[in-house]
This record gives structure tokens, sequence and C-alpha cells, in this order.
């Protein structure tokens, strides 16, 4: 079996060239502001989403989507998919001519050295991500193969993107960790040259890049911490900065009717939705638990005005989904989301049984993690107490809110819950309904954040994690999303947010990029000529 870069993913080769005639080097200055700061510079050692927010600048992976969101071959010039006595191989081409920021080039050693160092739990948050990888052979500079040693259907599509970073093997052991985070190396657009702790980050166009057909259009970039949401956007209408991210939801109309100020706004790549104790025998108080209905499920999702929400709640910042995040490859267009219909939902508590209603805790997450996700979470929850779902509606800041989430930890949660699950700017639902429709193992990776179990929802997740053809893997994602919607399995999906950005439109030449960096990429950002 043998499939070609093209049919994979969507992933055919982009028309410009490494060796492509050097284009003049990038002149002039801007400062734009972001409100969150990456922590972490040592792309193996990442865990948060905001550590991309530099690090998609500075590090780049063998595939990428585009502004389409299309995935592209990148540093792979082309790949291969194939089987070797019954097991997958991808076979990898690298660009010859990739610079990294100190000046040496890429090689295939040095894919190999990314593969051990995020396999190593020493180093890497996610060396899961790698275990299904026997090994990786070179068989030239520009050359190498990846050898599985058992399937793993998640490591191309999505987020994937073969989950390699061009890193270099002699610069990471000729520096400190510490010298590493002072001045990580890569083969992106940007240099980092500079860093004031919770102030600033100083970034250098890097002249020797490969892609002369996608490179930032400015020399020095200077991106401003700034948290406080009134201040940022101030920043921008003074023009102390010339672009910033994350501007709050309350405010979008107030830019947008700014003086020459453009806006453009993106799915943020995270998916929120409401987890039921589904998998609990009994709810605390009770000797029953009505979530095992799937009635009662369908009611409580019917309960909500998500549009009235979406409107009123996050100022419009906000794209509903159903299973996934449409344009995802498992995107399916004939689901339409819940309707709001209280009536509906009222009937179906009476066919389960539960005329009058019943008491569970509702967990509410208070940290601003999204915007407005303290608010949402309290409509939401007095729209279910509407057809008789009454909350006990207990607060909780961003530590405590993520235990509860977790399986592993204490305490577990016994009641409806705020949850989110980034399904990735380019989304594929196969990690993230692994690990929140599949019922907890522990140990094993299975349901870490999962508070719903069903053994035949764990057959098709566990086949879904096997299959690495394209087709057939979609074919069965859909499978799966058409089960997890019509049995409300894992959870009530809500919304995707939104996020803006706002830049000067006279002076600011700007194409949002979404991996990496969840649209913080900075591929194209320029001076207007």
């Amino acid at each position: 079996m043998k499939y070609c870069a093209g049919a994979i993913a969507g992933a055919a080769a982009l028309a410009f060239c490494a060796t492509a005639q050097a284009a003049e080097p990038a002149t002039g200055s801007l400062t734009i502001a972001q409100a969150a700061e990456s922590t972490m510079l040592d792309v193996t050692r990442a865990a948060a989403g905001v550590d991309w927010y530099i690090l998609g600048n500075i590090n780049e992976q063998l595939l990428q989507p585009d502004p389409t969101l299309e995935v592209k071959n990148w540093l792979a010039e082309k790949w291969e998919l194939t089987e070797v006595d019954g097991l997958p191989v991808i076979e990898v081409w690298l660009r010859k001519g990739v610079k990294f920021h100190h000046g040496g080039e890429l090689k295939a050693s040095d894919m190999v050295f990314a593969h051990k160092r995020l396999a190593n739990p020493d180093v890497s948050k996610w060396p899961h991500y790698q275990a299904k990888v026997d090994r990786i052979d070179v068989i030239d500079d520009h050359h190498f193969k990846i050898i599985f040693k058992e399937p793993d259907g998640t490591f191309i599509p999505g987020a994937g993107l073969m989950r390699l970073y061009g890193i270099s093997e002699a610069y990471y052991n000729s520096h400190t960790e510490e010298e590493i985070q002072k001045r990580p190396d890569g083969t992106g657009p940007w240099k980092l040259v500079d860093r004031k702790v919770k102030e600033e980050f100083v970034l250098e166009a890097h002249d020797d890049y490969w892609n002369q057909e996608h490179r930032p259009g400015v020399k020095n970039l200077t991106i401003k911490i700034i948290p406080e949401d009134i201040t940022r956007v101030a920043a921008l209408q003074t023009g102390a900065v010339d672009w910033i991210d994350a501007v709050p939801p309350a405010m979008i109309e107030d830019v947008k009717n700014m003086d020459g100020i453009a806006t453009a706004s993106r799915p943020s790549g995270n998916n929120l939705f409401m987890t039921l104790p589904q998998y609990m025998d009994k709810l605390p108080g009770r000797n029953d638990n009505p979530f095992k209905d799937v009635r009662v499920r369908r009611a409580a999702a019917l309960a909500v005005d998500m549009e009235g929400i979406i409107e009123n709640v996050l100022f419009g910042q906000a794209q509903r989904y159903t299973t996934t995040t449409p344009g995802s490859s498992a995107y399916d267009a004939d689901l339409e989301p819940y309707p709001y219909d209280p009536a509906k939902a009222k009937e179906l508590m009476v066919e389960a049984g539960y005329a009058d209603g019943f008491d569970v805790n509702c967990y509410n997450l208070i940290t601003p993690r999204e915007p407005n996700i303290k608010e949402y979470g309290e409509a939401f929850y007095a729209y279910l107490g509407q057809i008789g779902i009454r909350c006990k509606v207990v607060g909780e800041e961003y530590a405590p809110w993520l235990a509860r989430n977790s399986r592993s930890r204490e305490p577990q949660n016994d009641g409806i819950l705020t949850h989110m699950w980034g399904h990735g700017v380019v989304a594929d639902p196969g990690t993230p309904w692994s690990g929140h429709m599949h019922c907890y193992e522990e140990g094993k990776g299975w349901g870490s954040y999962s508070h719903y179990c069903d053994p035949e929802m764990d057959k098709l997740i566990e086949e879904q994690a096997t299959i690495m053809d394209p087709t057939e893997r979609i074919a069965l994602l859909k499978k799966i999303g058409r089960k997890k919607y019509e049995e409300v399995a894992g959870g009530i999906t809500t919304y995707v947010p939104l996020v803006t950005f706002a830049w000067r439109e006279t002076k600011v030449a700007y194409n949002p990029w979404p991996w990496m960096g969840f649209w913080r990429k900075l591929q194209e950002i320029g001076l207007k000529q």
C-alpha cells in the first residue's frame, strides 16, 4: 500500500523552492502587542498553548497549514506513506538549503534528534505522541524514513503534522537549557534577539529564510506583553503599537469603528462543551444518575439558547459546532446543532421519568481562560433550570477546575462541568475524542478527561487511532461523530471562540496564518509600501 503526499490531508506542495533567488532583506520596524506571554521557548519542552505564540514564529514542522487551512508540504519537500510487513512507514525528503538561525543547514539527523528529544519523558510533556514510532532511519542528509511499531492515525492529520520540529542537534548539544531559553534556534521566519520577561520579545527577520515567497516584510518586530484589555486597545488607538491580538468581545465594535483600523476574526481552535457525569452510577444525594438516560442528555442540549448566549454574552465572538469545528477533516455538514426547544426538552424529561426535575452540582470555570467564560457558564446553567435541571452552581478557579476535569486527580467530577479541548486550528478530533469520550483507563492514556463511558464507543475510538489511510479514517470519524451527536456523548457541544486581531491598515500589511501559534504566526506581517 502506498499513498502520495497529495492524497494525505491535502498535503500538496507549495509552489516555491528553497534554492530560489533570495529576496531583498526586509527593512523597517513594527511594534505590536499580545495579551499573553509565552513561557517556554524550547519547542521540545513546550506544553501550553501560549508557548506557541512565539515558538510558532521560530520553529517549523514538516507540514504546515496555509491561511486557508489547507495543509502544505513545508520542511518536507515531499513524502509518502507506505507499508512494510503490514506496518506503516512515512518516507520524507527534506527541502535542501533550509538554514537554521545560527547558520547550519537542516538535515535528516536533526529530525532524528528531534524525535528522540520529543519522545523523552524527562524533556517532553507529550512523549506519548511519539510512542508508536519505532525509530527514524536516515537514508542521506535530506532523506529519512519514520518506522512505526504500530499504526498511529493521529500522526499526520489535524495539528499532528508528523509531530516533528526542525531543531539543530549541534545547537542543542552545544548550549545549556538556560541558553536555549534565552536564544532558541529554529528554521522559522523570525529569530529571537532579546526578551524582557513580562514586558516584551524582540524578533528579527531571518534573512536566510528558505521560503522567499511567504516571509516577513519588516526587519525588526517588538512584541509588547499587555494583558490588560483596555490598555492594549488604547495602545493601538494612540499609535503606541501597530497591531494587537485578543480584542476583547465587548470592545469589538468600538475597535472596528476606529479610524484607520482593520480587523480579522478567526476560530481560536479551542472547542468548548459542557460535560455531563454520565460515567457515574449515582449522583450525590440520589439513588440514580439521570444523565445515563439519553433523553435527559438530549433535553439538556435542547434547553439552552446557545445562539442567544453567543449574541448577548459573547458579543457574537463565537462559532457554533456540532461534533468538530467546521472545516476540519471530520466535519459533517449534515449535522446541525441542537436547536433551542424548551418545550421538546420538557417532553423528554417527562418521558424519562423526571417531570419534577432534579438537583445537580454545576461547576463553573471563573478564571478567564476564554473571554466571558464565567458568564457563559452562568447563562447555560440558568437555561437548564427552566426544564427542571436545578443547578447548584460552584465557581472554580483554573487549578481546581483542571483537577476536577482530570480523571487521575481528586476531587472527581460529580456534576455538569465547563469543559474544553482544543481540536487544533487545523482540527482533527481523534486525540480529544480519545481523551473525553473513551472510558477512563488508568495508565493507558484513554479517557484522561472523560466523564462518559460506553464500550461500543470505545471500540470505535480505538479503531480510529489505528487508521492512517485518510479516506477510511475520515469515514470512521464521521461515524463516531454521528453517534456522539445522537447520544450527546462526551458532553453538550457549545461553541468555538473567535479571536480577533486589529491593526493600523495604512501601515501594516498582515495576513493571518494559523499554525503554529493559533493565528499568532506572523509569517507575512510587514510594512505597507
